[in-house]
């Protein structure tokens, strides 16, 4: 194809995935989907290759393209049918990111698959929201591998029986699991369209082209990043189970534009549930390198072909089952970000941001008692300070790096759930000083109207996130029951009138 047509060609299936996330958020029930938009929509050639993604989530989307591969050449696969999985080690991240993946066939011949993955807050875990305090992959709620839930187009009523004997309140969760499908049917629609009138040949040519433009645009962006070895390490607060300051260390080995991420020296992996997959680490990697390509890079399997990763089985960044891993999606992958990003900072320092604040800060929440009776359950990730630049300050209150969830609407939440916000604003000063200022971090304060439990799962509150060429650290994160202090990592039950108090971090300072 010529330059136009090639551009053409990538932006229709980009906007396959634009208009099935379009299809979730609109027929979702839960406010996790509805209104933070926790979901990610792509597209895969028949091998598993990713051909284009929206702009969604980065920990979703960079772990598919690690694992889809695994995933779809262990499947028969036939026309109608759809597959559900969020077994963390087998291409998932955590147990509530459930994914489905439905097939294309185009005249009997497979020609690629559209894949959705959404949050669910309740997944089946004792503890409401689903996101515990946990020790074991098997506490954090419903472990489902590969699972055709929909075959030659007929739902599989037991397993459909089988998920929601798991769940606190199945009507929401059969609303979010069939608007799931839902979106994958309108991706099979529009990725027919264009295959059926462009041929599977032509169609498959074109993805080959459109990987090589990509392999030379990650190539020519990265070979500009010195040759050399750097290294950097960062910790971990805790694990929730009283195991504190876990290193995570990288040396990027960088020649001629091959990049080797080599993990060797990072904590091994705890009792607690930051423990993350291979595939949440290579999410985190792949996110950092594509932050340095050109904007108009296609977002494809050819821009990761110079990348390589390398984690000790074993480890806190590539867990052997069946570690708990609830927070390592969340928690441990924003780390890698800023370990990936402080190295680089050695080698390309303009181009480099100080640590930003390293933490998805997350409050599940929800009903206690008997499960099928008025229960609900909530999840909500919490912005904070972006770290500065040499060229510019930090942004305020907002997500950084592996998320870009949106926050719920007070007014959603409290219509909702027996809940109410008593404050929420910026949490002035919060950022690290420097000749570039970090953003400042956020102040949310929930009031419970009923009794509930509450688990917090969060980061950056005991080490602080760093400053760049010698400028200041931002604050620390701090959480509070009822004004008084709490850790980072806790499960409450509270009483009507109860108040948590969450005040995230800010991002680390630079200096030109």
């Amino acid at each position: 194809m010529d330059a136009i047509s090639l551009s053409v060609f990538f932006s229709r299936i980009e906007a396959v995935c634009d208009e099935m996330g379009a299809v979730l958020k609109r027929v979702a029930f839960s406010p996790n989907i509805k209104d933070r938009l926790d979901f990610s929509c792509a597209v895969f050639d028949p091998r598993g290759e990713l051909c284009a993604q929206a702009a969604h989530i980065p920990v979703h989307l960079g772990s598919m393209a690690y694992a889809m591969q695994g995933i779809v050449s262990a499947i028969d696969w036939h026309e109608g049918d759809m597959v559900i999985m969020n077994d963390p080690y087998l291409g998932g991240t955590h147990l509530p990111d459930v994914t489905v993946i439905a097939p294309l066939f185009v005249d009997q011949q497979l020609a690629g698959f559209v894949v959705n993955r959404a949050h669910h807050a309740d997944i089946g875990a004792e503890s409401p929201g689903s996101m515990p305090i946990s020790k074991d992959l098997h506490e954090e709620g419903l472990v489902i591998p590969p699972t055709k839930m929909v075959q030659q187009g007929e739902m599989q009523q037991t397993v459909i029986k089988r998920l929601m004997q798991a769940m606190r309140n199945p009507v929401e969760s059969m609303g979010d699991f069939t608007a799931q499908v839902s979106a994958n049917k309108k991706g099979l629609q529009r990725l027919e369209e264009l295959v059926s009138k462009q041929g599977v040949v032509s169609y498959l040519n074109g993805l080959t082209e459109l990987n090589e433009y990509a392999q030379r645009l990650a190539g020519n962006a990265l070979s500009s990043i010195p040759d050399g070895e750097y290294f950097f390490e960062d910790v971990m607060d805790d694990d929730g189970q009283g195991n504190t300051d876990l290193p995570v260390k990288v040396n990027l080995i960088i020649k001629q534009g091959q990049i080797r991420a080599d993990f060797t020296g990072t904590s091994k992996q705890v009792v607690g549930n930051i423990n993350c997959p291979l595939s949440v680490a290579a999410a985190a990697v792949y996110y950092v390198f594509r932050c340095l390509m050109p904007a108009h890079t296609p977002a494809c399997a050819g821009s990761f072909r110079s990348i390589s990763i390398n984690a000790p089985e074993g480890c806190l960044v590539n867990a052997s089952r069946p570690a708990a891993v609830a927070a390592g999606n969340v928690e441990t992958s924003t780390r890698i970000v800023d370990v990936v990003m402080g190295a680089l900072a050695k080698a390309i320092p303009n181009k480099m941001a100080a640590a930003s604040h390293g933490s998805m800060n997350n409050i599940a929440m929800g009903s206690v008692g008997d499960k099928q009776h008025s229960a609900w359950d909530y999840y909500e990730t919490i912005g904070g300070g972006m770290g500065a630049s040499m060229n510019q300050p930090g942004l305020h209150g907002v997500q950084t790096h592996m998320t870009n969830t949106l926050n719920t609407p007070v007014e959603a939440l409290e219509m909702r759930y027996p809940i109410r916000i008593n404050q929420y604003a910026l949490r002035r000063g919060s950022g690290g000083d420097g000749r570039q200022k970090g953003g400042d971090g956020l102040v949310r304060e929930y009031e419970f109207l009923s009794p509930a439990q509450v688990t917090l799962l969060t980061e950056r509150r005991t080490h602080a996130p760093w400053g760049l060429q010698g400028a200041a650290s931002a604050l620390s994160g701090e959480n509070a029951l009822n004004d008084k202090p709490i850790s980072g990592k806790v499960s409450l039950h509270l009483n009507a009138g109860d108040r948590v108090t969450i005040k995230t971090p800010g991002g680390g300072g630079a200096n030109n």
